[in-house]
């Protein structure tokens, strides 16, 4: 039975007030609702209506409220029993720009179906996979999920997009009392104020906006003309296949496992005091829901699901990770997708408001998996297991034209920083284990060697196999 660490409010067991309940889940939409701007350029990409647009966002909110269920089940083998949410897979968006680009929105729908079907596939053997996923591998990936958010969420912060290079005082100053709230709250607030740190810094955000012009009269008509109630339109629904795009549906597919991987290891770290090793059999339970996820997008009419490392960050900010909320956030996203006049406060979201809240989350995020890799000694060959995917993973969005002319086959790779840096960790996890013998021996000769010896012998064989330093003293 894990043991709830101290700086938790709510454990993954434990239960919590109804109201309570509901706050905390809404603070998880805010974060989930960020990534629903994957739709909207998946749509804009072929020249898409708003219509089809709004209902891709739609479908995506209601794909991702069933997989965040799914996910904190812990029945029959289905869900890892953790508050780990599901969002639009930012994994799937090369993949998925590419079939949009080849056959429209069904051709996203049917090869984003195949891909959860794959993965579900996978989650039956995962377990049998623990030697490709020691610390440092599920350290870096967890730490490359909060990186690779960095690019999205600095401009956000600064009120920046690609038609817009310029920061505002005002859209600054709303950064600034957005993320000083959500930091002070976590840093200085006694009692249960803490729980709501995210939302009462985003309450004071959205205020500061409306206040200063941020928001202006065109967001509020956006709010005020959306139907209260509306059933998705089925005139865009639709799945067909392309054999050759399967592989690339493949690859996006195995990078948005290896981030599940992470984000369950963050988990079941933050949960359990006591900590010691990821538990593959939790994870496989935990990969089964993430490919039914997927498959359910593609048969509603979304793009694929992944978990949201934004809001396990957020949990830990938090100290709220109880799987109750899990539901009730859930719950919350199915209602939205038929409530198009509630879903547009998340739409109209300002954008220094969003950066400070993906700034806020990604911070926990990017600590805990380092605190990962360092669970364990390493040698050499474990610093140029981490070293190597670190730099490469950071290249990308560093010197993004270095990889321009990658083979169209190859892209999903290469689209993100977490991508590569999930593929080439585990590729070298392979290289680097071999010549490394199970079984070592050491011979002291009376008069001659001493307890040096022993501890020189103990702590080179500790960082040679990955263990715990406690365990090598």
């Amino acid at each position: 039975m894990p043991r709830k660490p101290p700086e938790l409010t709510y454990g993954v067991d434990d239960d919590l007030p109804f109201a309570t309940n509901l706050l905390l889940g809404l603070q998880h939409i805010f974060i989930i609702s960020i990534s629903l701007i994957f739709p909207v350029v998946v749509v804009r990409s072929i020249g898409g209506t708003p219509q089809q647009a709004e209902f891709m966002v739609s479908m995506s909110m209601l794909a991702a409220g069933i997989g965040t269920m799914l996910h904190a089940l812990n029945k029959r083998g289905i869900g890892s029993g953790y508050l780990c949410p599901s969002v639009c897979g930012p994994s799937y968006l090369s993949a998925t720009l590419l079939a949009a680009s080849v056959g429209g929105l069904p051709l996203i729908f049917g090869m984003t179906s195949i891909a959860g079907l794959f993965e579900v596939m996978l989650s039956r053997i995962m377990h049998r996979l623990r030697a490709l996923f020691p610390p440092e591998v599920t350290g870096l990936v967890v730490a490359m999920v909060g990186i690779t958010v960095i690019p999205v969420a600095l401009p956000n912060l600064l009120g920046r997009d690609a038609t817009d290079t310029i920061t505002e005082l005002p859209e600054l100053i709303v950064a600034l009392v957005t993320l000083g709230t959500m930091v002070g709250i976590s840093v200085w607030s006694k009692g249960k104020m803490r729980l709501y740190s995210v939302l009462v810094g985003m309450a004071l955000g959205y205020a500061a906006s409306i206040a200063l012009g941020v928001l202006n009269v065109s967001h509020l008509e956006l709010l005020t003309e959306a139907p209260f109630a509306a059933a998705p339109s089925l005139d865009y629904f639709g799945l067909s296949f392309n054999f050759v795009l399967l592989l690339p549906f493949l690859i996006a597919i195995t990078c948005s496992t290896l981030k599940t991987v992470g984000d369950i290891t963050t988990c079941q770290k933050i949960n359990d005091v006591d900590w010691k090793r990821t538990d593959m059999k939790n994870v496989s339970q935990g990969i089964l829901a993430d490919g039914l996820s997927a498959v359910i997008g593609g048969i509603v009419g979304a793009m694929g699901q992944s978990t949201s490392s934004s809001n396990i960050g957020l949990s830990i900010g938090t100290g709220a990770t109880s799987r109750k909320i899990a539901f009730a956030t859930g719950g919350l996203l199915v209602f939205l997708a038929f409530l198009p006049k509630l879903a547009m406060v998340f739409v109209i979201m300002p954008k220094p408001v969003m950066g400070a809240t993906l700034i806020y989350a990604v911070s926990f995020m990017i600590i805990a998996g380092f605190q990962i890799i360092m669970s364990r000694m390493l040698d050499a060959r474990r610093t140029f297991l981490v070293g190597i995917p670190l730099i490469m993973g950071l290249s990308v969005d560093a010197l993004p034209e270095l990889y321009e002319n990658v083979p169209t086959i190859l892209q999903p790779i290469f689209s993100s920083s977490l991508s590569l840096a999930a593929v080439l960790v585990v590729l070298l996890n392979l290289i680097f284990r071999i010549g490394i013998a199970k079984r070592q021996q050491l011979v002291l000769k009376p008069g001659v060697d001493d307890a040096d010896s022993i501890f020189g012998f103990m702590e080179k064989q500790g960082a040679t196999w990955g263990a715990r330093r406690e365990v090598i003293y």
